[in-house]
Protein backbone atom coordinates (compact mmCIF):
# COMPACT_ATOMS: atom_id res chain seq x y z
CA UNK A 1 0.00 0.00 0.00
CA UNK A 2 1.34 3.12 -0.95
CA UNK A 3 0.88 6.21 1.41
CA UNK A 4 1.34 10.33 1.28
CA UNK A 5 2.30 12.86 3.77
CA UNK A 6 -0.41 15.35 4.59
CA UNK A 7 0.32 17.87 8.21
CA UNK A 8 2.66 15.27 9.38
CA UNK A 9 0.33 12.19 9.18
CA UNK A 10 0.94 9.44 6.88
CA UNK A 11 -1.83 8.62 5.16
CA UNK A 12 -2.83 5.45 2.65
CA UNK A 13 -3.61 6.39 -0.92
CA UNK A 14 -6.83 4.26 -1.78
CA UNK A 15 -6.14 1.71 -4.96
CA UNK A 16 -8.77 3.29 -7.20
CA UNK A 17 -7.42 6.85 -6.42
CA UNK A 18 -3.75 5.38 -7.55
CA UNK A 19 -5.51 3.97 -10.87
CA UNK A 20 -7.46 7.12 -11.55
CA UNK A 21 -4.24 9.01 -11.24
CA UNK A 22 -3.38 9.34 -14.38
CA UNK A 23 -6.77 10.67 -15.65
CA UNK A 24 -6.50 13.65 -12.69
CA UNK A 25 -4.82 16.15 -15.37
CA UNK A 26 -7.30 15.40 -18.34
CA UNK A 27 -10.24 16.15 -16.16
CA UNK A 28 -9.04 19.60 -15.60
CA UNK A 29 -9.74 20.82 -18.89
CA UNK A 30 -12.73 18.09 -19.85
CA UNK A 31 -15.60 19.88 -20.92
CA UNK A 32 -18.06 19.79 -18.18
CA UNK A 33 -21.35 18.22 -17.87
CA UNK A 34 -24.12 20.61 -18.39
CA UNK A 35 -27.52 20.83 -17.22
CA UNK A 36 -30.70 21.09 -19.60
CA UNK A 37 -32.52 22.83 -17.56
CA UNK A 38 -32.38 25.70 -14.55
CA UNK A 39 -31.47 22.87 -11.96
CA UNK A 40 -27.49 22.30 -11.71
CA UNK A 41 -26.41 19.10 -12.25
CA UNK A 42 -25.68 16.53 -8.82
CA UNK A 43 -22.40 15.02 -10.62
CA UNK A 44 -19.67 16.16 -12.85
CA UNK A 45 -17.32 14.25 -15.20
CA UNK A 46 -14.99 13.53 -12.54
CA UNK A 47 -18.11 11.54 -10.96
CA UNK A 48 -19.01 10.01 -13.64
CA UNK A 49 -15.09 8.99 -14.62
CA UNK A 50 -15.14 7.54 -11.14
CA UNK A 51 -18.30 5.31 -11.34
CA UNK A 52 -18.45 4.12 -14.63
CA UNK A 53 -14.08 2.88 -13.96
CA UNK A 54 -15.40 0.80 -10.55
CA UNK A 55 -18.67 -0.31 -12.63
CA UNK A 56 -15.60 -2.39 -15.19
CA UNK A 57 -13.33 -3.12 -12.69
CA UNK A 58 -15.86 -4.91 -9.87
CA UNK A 59 -17.43 -6.06 -12.86
CA UNK A 60 -21.21 -5.47 -11.62
CA UNK A 61 -23.65 -7.12 -13.78
CA UNK A 62 -26.55 -4.11 -14.14
CA UNK A 63 -26.69 -0.64 -13.34
CA UNK A 64 -29.15 -1.19 -10.71
CA UNK A 65 -26.61 -2.84 -8.76
CA UNK A 66 -23.92 -0.03 -8.92
CA UNK A 67 -26.39 2.36 -7.97
CA UNK A 68 -27.33 -0.03 -5.12
CA UNK A 69 -23.55 -0.66 -4.53
CA UNK A 70 -23.13 3.58 -4.03
CA UNK A 71 -25.30 3.92 -2.05
CA UNK A 72 -24.78 0.71 0.25
CA UNK A 73 -21.43 0.14 0.00
CA UNK A 74 -19.25 2.61 2.52
CA UNK A 75 -16.06 2.08 0.54
CA UNK A 76 -18.10 2.97 -2.46
CA UNK A 77 -19.99 5.79 -1.24
CA UNK A 78 -16.98 7.54 0.46
CA UNK A 79 -14.47 7.08 -2.78
CA UNK A 80 -16.73 6.93 -5.64
CA UNK A 81 -20.09 8.12 -5.59
CA UNK A 82 -20.58 11.94 -5.65
CA UNK A 83 -20.44 14.09 -2.16
CA UNK A 84 -24.07 14.52 -2.16
CA UNK A 85 -25.11 10.60 -3.06
CA UNK A 86 -26.20 10.02 -6.15
CA UNK A 87 -30.05 9.02 -6.93
CA UNK A 88 -30.56 6.05 -9.93
CA UNK A 89 -32.50 8.80 -12.39
CA UNK A 90 -29.60 11.28 -12.30
CA UNK A 91 -27.29 8.41 -13.16
CA UNK A 92 -29.14 6.80 -15.99
CA UNK A 93 -29.96 10.26 -17.44
CA UNK A 94 -26.61 11.40 -17.60
CA UNK A 95 -25.23 8.35 -19.31
CA UNK A 96 -28.47 8.23 -22.03
CA UNK A 97 -28.06 11.89 -22.77
CA UNK A 98 -24.59 12.88 -21.80
CA UNK A 99 -20.52 12.27 -21.21
CA UNK A 100 -19.64 11.63 -24.81
CA UNK A 101 -17.91 14.45 -25.15
CA UNK A 102 -16.19 14.27 -21.87
CA UNK A 103 -15.04 10.69 -21.81
CA UNK A 104 -13.97 11.14 -25.31
CA UNK A 105 -11.96 13.87 -24.73
CA UNK A 106 -10.27 11.92 -21.37
CA UNK A 107 -9.55 9.04 -24.17
CA UNK A 108 -7.84 11.63 -25.95
CA UNK A 109 -5.51 12.72 -23.39
CA UNK A 110 -4.59 9.40 -22.04
CA UNK A 111 -3.50 8.37 -25.51
CA UNK A 112 -1.17 11.42 -25.47
CA UNK A 113 0.65 9.64 -21.85
CA UNK A 114 1.12 6.48 -23.61
CA UNK A 115 4.31 6.89 -25.64
CA UNK A 116 5.54 8.60 -22.55
CA UNK A 117 4.68 6.14 -20.02
CA UNK A 118 4.44 2.93 -21.43
CA UNK A 119 6.98 0.81 -23.07
CA UNK A 120 6.96 0.44 -27.09
CA UNK A 121 8.01 -3.40 -28.64
CA UNK A 122 8.57 -3.68 -32.47
CA UNK A 123 9.47 -0.36 -33.08
CA UNK A 124 12.08 -1.67 -36.02
CA UNK A 125 8.54 -2.74 -37.52
CA UNK A 126 7.42 1.50 -37.40
CA UNK A 127 4.02 1.93 -35.41
CA UNK A 128 1.35 -0.59 -36.14
CA UNK A 129 -1.89 -0.47 -35.67
CA UNK A 130 -4.37 -3.33 -35.80
CA UNK A 131 -8.38 -2.76 -37.05
CA UNK A 132 -10.98 -4.70 -36.54
CA UNK A 133 -14.90 -4.58 -35.70
CA UNK A 134 -17.16 -6.15 -33.20
CA UNK A 135 -20.40 -6.80 -33.06
CA UNK A 136 -22.80 -5.83 -29.71
CA UNK A 137 -25.59 -7.42 -28.82
CA UNK A 138 -28.51 -4.67 -28.09
CA UNK A 139 -32.48 -5.27 -27.97
CA UNK A 140 -35.61 -4.79 -30.18
CA UNK A 141 -36.27 -1.75 -28.57
CA UNK A 142 -32.20 -0.11 -29.87
CA UNK A 143 -33.85 1.06 -33.20
CA UNK A 144 -30.95 2.89 -33.95
CA UNK A 145 -28.50 -0.77 -34.11
CA UNK A 146 -30.16 -1.96 -37.30
CA UNK A 147 -28.75 -5.40 -37.94
CA UNK A 148 -32.11 -7.41 -39.28
CA UNK A 149 -35.44 -7.61 -39.07
CA UNK A 150 -35.80 -9.45 -36.01
CA UNK A 151 -32.16 -8.80 -34.35
CA UNK A 152 -30.02 -5.44 -33.23
CA UNK A 153 -26.60 -4.86 -33.05
CA UNK A 154 -24.77 -2.19 -32.85
CA UNK A 155 -20.76 -2.35 -34.78
CA UNK A 156 -17.36 -1.33 -32.62
CA UNK A 157 -15.18 -0.37 -34.97
CA UNK A 158 -11.42 0.16 -33.17
CA UNK A 159 -7.77 0.64 -33.51
CA UNK A 160 -5.56 -1.45 -31.14
CA UNK A 161 -2.38 0.16 -30.89
CA UNK A 162 -0.10 -2.99 -31.53
CA UNK A 163 3.25 -1.12 -30.13
CA UNK A 164 1.51 -0.67 -26.74
CA UNK A 165 -1.07 -2.86 -26.50
CA UNK A 166 -3.39 -0.21 -25.71
CA UNK A 167 -6.82 0.83 -27.86
CA UNK A 168 -6.34 3.77 -29.85
CA UNK A 169 -9.09 5.21 -31.50
CA UNK A 170 -12.94 3.80 -31.85
CA UNK A 171 -15.77 4.52 -33.62
CA UNK A 172 -19.42 3.16 -32.83
CA UNK A 173 -22.52 2.23 -35.64
CA UNK A 174 -25.13 0.20 -36.24
CA UNK A 175 -24.34 -3.28 -37.04
CA UNK A 176 -24.31 -2.93 -40.75
CA UNK A 177 -22.22 -0.28 -40.88
CA UNK A 178 -19.37 -0.85 -43.29
CA UNK A 179 -15.90 -1.57 -41.91
CA UNK A 180 -13.43 -0.37 -44.71
CA UNK A 181 -14.27 3.49 -44.86
CA UNK A 182 -13.36 3.94 -40.97
CA UNK A 183 -9.66 2.47 -41.64
CA UNK A 184 -8.84 6.31 -43.00
CA UNK A 185 -10.52 7.56 -39.66
CA UNK A 186 -8.68 5.32 -37.70
CA UNK A 187 -5.08 5.15 -39.15
CA UNK A 188 -2.79 8.57 -38.80
CA UNK A 189 -0.19 9.07 -41.79
CA UNK A 190 2.74 7.36 -40.74
CA UNK A 191 1.47 4.40 -38.79
CA UNK A 192 0.50 1.01 -40.64
CA UNK A 193 -2.73 -0.66 -40.28
CA UNK A 194 -3.12 -4.08 -40.01
CA UNK A 195 -6.17 -5.96 -41.65
CA UNK A 196 -7.76 -8.88 -41.82
CA UNK A 197 -9.21 -10.24 -45.27
CA UNK A 198 -12.53 -7.92 -45.11
CA UNK A 199 -10.92 -4.98 -45.12
CA UNK A 200 -9.28 -5.91 -48.73
CA UNK A 201 -10.20 -3.45 -51.24
CA UNK A 202 -8.10 -2.29 -54.58
CA UNK A 203 -9.10 1.25 -54.74
CA UNK A 204 -8.43 1.78 -51.14
CA UNK A 205 -5.19 0.26 -50.88
CA UNK A 206 -4.68 3.02 -53.77
CA UNK A 207 -6.02 5.96 -51.71
CA UNK A 208 -3.78 4.78 -48.61
CA UNK A 209 -1.05 5.08 -50.43
CA UNK A 210 -1.91 8.84 -51.73
CA UNK A 211 -2.72 9.45 -47.74
CA UNK A 212 0.71 8.25 -46.96
CA UNK A 213 -0.95 5.41 -44.23
CA UNK A 214 0.88 2.17 -45.21
CA UNK A 215 -1.37 -1.14 -44.39
CA UNK A 216 -0.39 -4.80 -44.11
CA UNK A 217 -3.73 -6.53 -45.38
CA UNK A 218 -4.47 -10.10 -46.02
CA UNK A 219 -6.13 -10.96 -49.10
CA UNK A 220 -8.30 -14.09 -50.87
CA UNK A 221 -6.07 -15.97 -52.52
CA UNK A 222 -7.67 -16.20 -55.71
CA UNK A 223 -6.91 -12.67 -56.18
CA UNK A 224 -5.61 -11.88 -59.73
CA UNK A 225 -1.96 -10.89 -59.74
CA UNK A 226 0.10 -9.26 -62.56
CA UNK A 227 3.55 -9.62 -61.31
CA UNK A 228 6.11 -6.39 -61.94
CA UNK A 229 9.33 -8.04 -60.21
CA UNK A 230 10.13 -11.02 -58.09
CA UNK A 231 12.32 -10.71 -55.13
CA UNK A 232 15.28 -13.70 -54.07
CA UNK A 233 13.75 -16.07 -51.40
CA UNK A 234 15.93 -17.38 -48.93
CA UNK A 235 16.25 -21.53 -48.41
CA UNK A 236 14.10 -23.49 -45.81
CA UNK A 237 11.83 -20.08 -45.07
CA UNK A 238 7.90 -20.89 -44.80
CA UNK A 239 7.60 -17.34 -47.19
CA UNK A 240 6.72 -18.89 -50.74
CA UNK A 241 6.25 -15.68 -52.72
CA UNK A 242 7.75 -11.64 -52.49
CA UNK A 243 6.90 -9.86 -55.33
CA UNK A 244 5.79 -5.98 -56.44
CA UNK A 245 2.61 -6.99 -58.14
CA UNK A 246 -0.63 -5.11 -59.58
CA UNK A 247 -3.33 -6.59 -57.82
CA UNK A 248 -7.30 -6.89 -59.54
CA UNK A 249 -8.57 -7.83 -63.42
CA UNK A 250 -7.08 -5.05 -65.71
CA UNK A 251 -9.50 -1.74 -66.52
CA UNK A 252 -11.68 -3.26 -63.70
CA UNK A 253 -10.33 -3.15 -60.55
CA UNK A 254 -7.13 -3.11 -60.39
CA UNK A 255 -4.85 -1.10 -58.52
CA UNK A 256 -2.88 1.62 -59.79
CA UNK A 257 -0.09 1.54 -57.48
CA UNK A 258 2.39 -1.40 -57.45
CA UNK A 259 2.22 -3.05 -53.83
CA UNK A 260 4.19 -5.98 -52.17
CA UNK A 261 2.60 -9.39 -52.15
CA UNK A 262 4.11 -11.70 -49.68
CA UNK A 263 3.00 -15.09 -49.77
CA UNK A 264 4.02 -17.83 -46.62
CA UNK A 265 2.34 -20.92 -45.24
CA UNK A 266 1.97 -21.47 -41.23
CA UNK A 267 0.75 -25.70 -40.26
CA UNK A 268 -0.26 -26.16 -43.82
CA UNK A 269 -2.16 -22.96 -44.22
CA UNK A 270 -1.29 -20.43 -46.88
CA UNK A 271 -1.55 -16.73 -46.27
CA UNK A 272 -1.20 -13.78 -49.01
CA UNK A 273 -0.77 -10.51 -47.58
CA UNK A 274 -0.19 -7.38 -49.25
CA UNK A 275 1.09 -4.16 -48.19
CA UNK A 276 3.00 -1.16 -49.44
CA UNK A 277 5.83 -1.77 -46.95
CA UNK A 278 8.80 -2.10 -49.08
CA UNK A 279 11.43 -1.53 -46.91
CA UNK A 280 10.55 -4.71 -44.81
CA UNK A 281 11.87 -8.11 -45.46
CA UNK A 282 9.43 -10.87 -45.90
CA UNK A 283 9.87 -12.53 -42.68
CA UNK A 284 8.76 -9.42 -41.15
CA UNK A 285 5.36 -8.63 -43.38
CA UNK A 286 3.93 -12.08 -42.18
CA UNK A 287 5.16 -11.15 -38.35
CA UNK A 288 3.41 -7.95 -38.65
CA UNK A 289 0.18 -9.44 -39.80
CA UNK A 290 0.61 -12.51 -36.92
CA UNK A 291 0.63 -9.21 -34.54
CA UNK A 292 -2.99 -8.66 -36.08
CA UNK A 293 -3.82 -11.15 -33.54
CA UNK A 294 -3.09 -8.79 -30.49
CA UNK A 295 -6.50 -7.30 -31.30
CA UNK A 296 -8.72 -10.40 -31.25
CA UNK A 297 -7.20 -11.47 -27.93
CA UNK A 298 -7.94 -7.67 -26.42
CA UNK A 299 -11.17 -8.00 -27.67
CA UNK A 300 -11.68 -11.40 -25.82
CA UNK A 301 -9.76 -10.36 -22.48
CA UNK A 302 -11.91 -6.75 -22.64
CA UNK A 303 -15.26 -8.69 -23.28
CA UNK A 304 -14.48 -11.11 -20.54
CA UNK A 305 -13.27 -9.49 -17.78
CA UNK A 306 -14.65 -5.66 -17.97
CA UNK A 307 -18.11 -6.32 -18.56
CA UNK A 308 -18.12 -3.59 -21.16
CA UNK A 309 -21.35 -5.12 -23.46
CA UNK A 310 -23.30 -5.83 -19.96
CA UNK A 311 -25.63 -2.83 -21.30
CA UNK A 312 -27.33 -0.80 -18.37
CA UNK A 313 -28.32 2.04 -21.09
CA UNK A 314 -30.73 2.06 -24.34
CA UNK A 315 -29.51 4.90 -26.01
CA UNK A 316 -26.56 5.07 -28.72
CA UNK A 317 -25.17 8.00 -26.45
CA UNK A 318 -25.08 5.52 -23.40
CA UNK A 319 -23.69 2.73 -25.44
CA UNK A 320 -21.15 5.14 -26.38
CA UNK A 321 -20.48 6.55 -23.24
CA UNK A 322 -20.22 2.89 -21.76
CA UNK A 323 -17.49 1.17 -24.34
CA UNK A 324 -15.45 4.67 -24.35
CA UNK A 325 -15.62 4.44 -20.11
CA UNK A 326 -14.52 0.64 -20.66
CA UNK A 327 -11.69 1.73 -23.17
CA UNK A 328 -10.67 4.46 -20.72
CA UNK A 329 -10.44 1.76 -18.09
CA UNK A 330 -8.12 -0.41 -20.05
CA UNK A 331 -5.91 1.98 -20.27
CA UNK A 332 -5.57 3.18 -16.86
CA UNK A 333 -5.21 -0.38 -16.25
CA UNK A 334 -2.34 -0.54 -18.43
CA UNK A 335 -0.80 2.20 -16.61
CA UNK A 336 -1.15 1.27 -13.46
CA UNK A 337 0.20 -2.77 -13.79
CA UNK A 338 3.25 -1.00 -15.74
CA UNK A 339 3.87 1.81 -13.17
CA UNK A 340 3.15 -0.89 -9.99
CA UNK A 341 4.50 -3.91 -11.50
CA UNK A 342 6.49 -3.49 -14.59
CA UNK A 343 3.65 -5.89 -16.44
CA UNK A 344 0.98 -5.80 -19.19
CA UNK A 345 -2.59 -5.58 -18.22
CA UNK A 346 -3.22 -9.51 -16.77
CA UNK A 347 -6.60 -10.98 -15.43
CA UNK A 348 -4.08 -11.92 -12.38
CA UNK A 349 -3.41 -8.03 -11.56
CA UNK A 350 -6.80 -7.36 -11.84
CA UNK A 351 -8.12 -9.23 -9.34
CA UNK A 352 -5.16 -8.60 -7.17
CA UNK A 353 -6.29 -4.89 -7.66
CA UNK A 354 -9.64 -5.67 -6.70
CA UNK A 355 -8.97 -8.04 -3.60
CA UNK A 356 -6.73 -4.79 -2.43
CA UNK A 357 -10.24 -2.50 -2.93
CA UNK A 358 -11.79 -5.43 -0.85
CA UNK A 359 -8.91 -5.39 1.67
CA UNK A 360 -9.23 -1.47 2.18
CA UNK A 361 -13.08 -1.59 2.53
CA UNK A 362 -12.28 -4.12 5.39
CA UNK A 363 -9.78 -2.01 6.90
CA UNK A 364 -11.68 0.88 6.37
CA UNK A 365 -14.81 -0.55 8.49
CA UNK A 366 -12.13 -1.45 11.51
CA UNK A 367 -10.86 2.07 11.59
CA UNK A 368 -14.17 3.48 11.84
CA UNK A 369 -14.90 0.99 14.79
CA UNK A 370 -11.52 2.09 16.15
CA UNK A 371 -12.26 5.50 16.15
CA UNK A 372 -16.03 5.40 17.22
CA UNK A 373 -14.68 3.18 20.22
CA UNK A 374 -11.31 5.46 21.49
CA UNK A 375 -14.46 8.46 21.04
CA UNK A 376 -16.71 6.47 23.51
CA UNK A 377 -13.62 6.06 26.07
CA UNK A 378 -12.65 9.57 25.55
CA UNK A 379 -16.49 10.89 26.38
CA UNK A 380 -16.63 8.64 29.54
CA UNK A 381 -13.47 9.95 30.88
CA UNK A 382 -15.00 13.42 30.20
CA UNK A 383 -17.98 12.52 31.52
CA UNK A 384 -19.24 12.84 35.68
CA UNK A 385 -19.82 9.47 37.18
CA UNK A 386 -23.98 9.92 36.93
CA UNK A 387 -23.77 10.74 33.28
CA UNK A 388 -21.35 8.04 33.02
CA UNK A 389 -24.64 5.64 33.73
CA UNK A 390 -26.55 7.62 31.45
CA UNK A 391 -23.90 7.07 28.44
CA UNK A 392 -23.49 3.37 29.40
CA UNK A 393 -27.24 2.86 29.71
CA UNK A 394 -27.64 4.80 25.84
CA UNK A 395 -25.09 2.72 24.20
CA UNK A 396 -26.27 -0.51 25.56
CA UNK A 397 -29.99 0.03 23.65
CA UNK A 398 -27.32 0.07 20.26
Amino acid sequence: MKFVKFRSRRHAVPAIKRLLKPAKQALIKAPPLRSRSNKPLAMDTEDLLNILTYYHLQEFSSGRELIQALQEDDYARDLVAPAGGIKRSTFFDTVNDRGVEQLLYVFTELQKQVPGTLPSQYSDLGNLVAIDGSLIDSVLSMHWAEYRSNSRKAKLHLGFDINHGVPHKLFLTKGTGAERPFVSKIIDPGQTGVLDRGYQAHHLFDQWQMDNCHFVCRIRKNTKKTILEQHPLQENSHIFFDANVLLGTPYINQTQEPLRLVGYVVEGKEYWVATDRFDLSAEQISLIYKLRWDIESFFAWWKRHLKVYHLFARSENGMMVQILSGLITYLLLAIYCHEEHDERVSIRRVRQLRNQIRNEVAQQAAELAAEQAIAMQNQKRRCRPKQRKKLKKAYATF
